[in-house]
């Protein structure tokens, strides 16, 4: 069976979104606009899952209109608010790696006169507020910005850019599609779109949020459904299950993160052991939990992404929405880092611990294969210490506070040999800087820090000790 590592592009549908969508079907399936009691059944499922996305989304039931999909979500997101404060200007802001529906709808406004600034990013993917701030004029109608990038899983700083966008004046459009439900949505948006796939939920249902106050005009012509937002006939059914399963989501959200957050850093940490000339890109620290990015030198991504289909593994490369078209990736290339040769692993949710071992145990071969051909003698990678061999004492300081981590390293550190190695496993931050103070007092190599998931944690950093006295 393939093992799906390709969340980012679309979720599994989730067992509640399934369950709700067939009583739906059964339940909600009359015109919500209608006054007989069918219609009205179906407007009271329709208010309820309005109600359910406004709650996560921290906004108002009356702010929520729904979409065919999120890219429609954030066209008429985008067309809207430029429509609305087009007496302020026509002036467009938005980062360099939004998704491709931010930018082919800036294309069309730079075709018909309009201007538009792209705010760059740093090689993890990262806007500066400041920069961002920079480029806000007085005639900018709009800003954009993504919550999460949906390639490389860098968390953006949406709050200081809201702070600067509301400072000026100008409407900040989030794109949060990739983080709502996994992640809090952030503060200071003025317009929110999400797209319920990407969730858990069932495809054909996308989110527009507007604030109250916010100006908006509507790029098409005028309906009475949606707020007058979206026109056409609402999927009564797929909406609910949409909300159903958002709701499932965020319930599990705190421990399923926190699992997978630990499974990401394993493929973080180890492919680059595992693999030579081998690159993870992305934020290593402010980044969704299920997101993994790595680009290898001399692969050609599409060539791997086959053999590694043929093994039994789903996963994409480059853009999840442009990978068909043969095109380098954008955000890749904004970044400033290689655009051929990279894989994507986004964790679904109930990913096992045996599927992460079996794609790392796959993967160097397969490389090794696609390289082949090529004659290249390339560097053998260098392997980490196991955990638990006779050089190596993992000390589990796993929810104690600081100075128990130094402490336990104190009485323990004369049990390896010399040169050996103690993996501290701490959860607590003062032992990020706690423990290599006490190697410097102590003559002992501090050796840095890796994933605790490598030493068998469930959580935190692994913090490495050689022993030199």
């Amino acid at each position: 069976m393939t093992v799906y590592f390709d969340a980012a592009s679309t979720a599994p549908l989730h067992p509640v979104a399934r369950q709700a969508l067939t009583a739906a079907l059964d339940e909600g399936w009359a015109d919500p606009a209608r006054l007989y009691r069918s219609g009205r059944q179906a407007r009271m499922l329709l208010d309820a899952a309005r109600e359910t996305v406004a709650e996560a989304l921290g906004a108002r039931a009356d702010e929520i209109s729904f979409t065919a999909s999120g890219t429609q979500a954030v066209q008429l997101g985008v067309l809207g608010a430029l429509g609305g404060n087009r007496r302020r200007g026509g002036h467009l802001v938005h980062s360099a790696v939004e998704h491709s529906s931010v930018l082919h709808v800036a294309e069309r406004r730079e075709a018909e006169g309009s201007t538009v600034s792209v705010a760059p990013v740093d090689r993890t993917g990262r806007v500066d507020p400041d920069a961002f701030a920079a480029l806000l004029r007085a005639d900018t109608a709009l800003a954009v910005l993504q919550s999460a990038n949906h390639e490389v899983g860098t968390v953006q700083p949406v709050g200081e850019v809201a702070d600067r966008c509301r400072e000026a004046g100008v409407p900040l459009l989030v794109d949060a599609a990739q983080s709502v439900g996994r992640v809090d949505v952030p503060a200071g948006w003025s317009l929110l779109t999400a797209s319920a796939h990407k969730w858990g939920g069932p495809p054909g249902v996308g989110v527009l949020a507007v604030r109250k106050g916010v100006r908006y005009a509507s790029p098409l012509p005028a309906d009475e459904r949606e707020s007058g937002r979206v026109p056409g006939y609402v999927n009564v059914p797929a909406i609910v299950a949409a909300a159903a399963s958002l709701r499932a989501v965020r319930a599990a959200a705190e421990q399923e993160n926190a699992r997978l957050h630990a499974l990401v850093e394993r493929i973080r940490a180890r492919v680059p052991r595992l693999v030579p000339e081998v690159e993870v890109v992305g934020d290593p620290v402010r980044r969704l939990p299920h997101i993994v990015t790595f680009s290898c030198l001399y692969v050609d991504g599409e060539v791997l992404l086959t053999a590694l289909d043929r093994a039994g593994f789903a996963v994409s490369s480059g853009s999840s929405c442009t990978s068909s078209t043969l095109t380098p990736s954008h955000v890749l290339a904004a970044m400033g880092v290689l655009t051929e040769g990279n894989v994507r692993v986004s964790l679904p949710t109930g990913t096992s611990e045996q599927d992460v071992e079996r794609f790392l145990t796959v993967l160097p071969d397969l490389v090794a294969g696609v390289r082949a051909p090529l004659g290249l003698d390339l560097p053998a990678p260098v392997a980490a210490p196991a955990a638990g061999t006779p050089e190596t004492l993992v000390l589990d300081a796993l929810g104690k506070r600081c100075p128990l981590p130094v402490i336990e390293l104190a009485k323990r550190i004369g049990e390896v040999p010399l040169g050996g190695t103690v993996a501290v496993l701490a959860d607590d931050e003062a032992a990020r800087l706690d423990i290599p103070a006490w190697c410097g007092m102590r003559g002992q190599e501090y050796a840095g820090e890796a994933p605790a998931a490598d030493f068998g944690g469930d959580r935190g950093s692994a913090y490495l000790v050689v022993r030199r006295s």
